[in-house]
């Protein structure tokens, strides 16, 4: 089983708004990405949030996703991922791997996601992340052998230093979506990328 989980906990500061609340073709990015995913592979969703969460809550909760309150969420994304993890493990269903999001990419490909999966359980890596014309981009995929290491990863590095140390058991996949790369952090790439959708 893939559990998709959504990065949803930090304070927006450079969007001066919550991004996960931001409209997108008559969504907001949290409903848009929930949406996507729940038309993949994907197996369980969990949402974690952590400034502000009411507002985003109440989008995501209709949505029939579980929801991870992260009092640690200053301490940056991997005290959300270590969230979700813990959650996991608390549930007795054995995930083979976890599918990290963040609520700022919302341009999410339901086909990217499930060849991602197909790459995973096919190629047995540890880790699969999609590229556009060589570049990195999200989600990414990393096997439920990691958990141990993530748990235990500097919270300054976060999730890389455990894909750094992995190098040679990680897939890049290719693909043609410019979506896996646009991060929207900021209202001039929120104008660039999403415009009037």
């Amino acid at each position: 089983m893939i559990a998709a989980i959504v990065l949803s906990a930090g304070e927006s500061r450079r969007m001066g708004s919550p991004k996960a609340l931001l409209p997108i073709k008559g969504k907001s990015f949290i409903e848009q990405i929930v949406a996507a995913l729940k038309a993949t592979k994907v197996a369980k969703i969990i949402v974690v949030l952590g400034h502000n969460p009411e507002p985003i809550k109440s989008k995501v909760e209709p949505l029939s996703v579980s929801v991870v309150i992260n009092p640690d969420y200053l301490k940056g994304q991997l005290s959300s991922l270590i969230a979700a993890i813990r959650s996991l493990q608390a549930d007795p269903v054995k995930v083979d791997g976890v599918l990290v999001h963040l609520v700022d990419h919302p341009l999410i490909s339901r086909s990217v996601v499930n060849e991602m999966i197909d790459r995973f359980f096919e190629s047995k890596k540890l880790i699969v992340i999609p590229t556009y014309k060589g570049k990195r981009g999200h989600p990414v995929l990393l096997s439920s052998r990691l958990f141990p290491e993530l748990l235990k990863a500097p919270p300054d590095q976060g999730a890389k230093a455990v894909v750094h140390a992995h190098r040679d058991e990680t897939l890049e996949m290719e693909t043609d979506d410019e979506g896996v790369i646009i991060d929207i952090d900021t209202p001039d790439e929120y104008r660039q990328n999403v415009g009037s959708n």
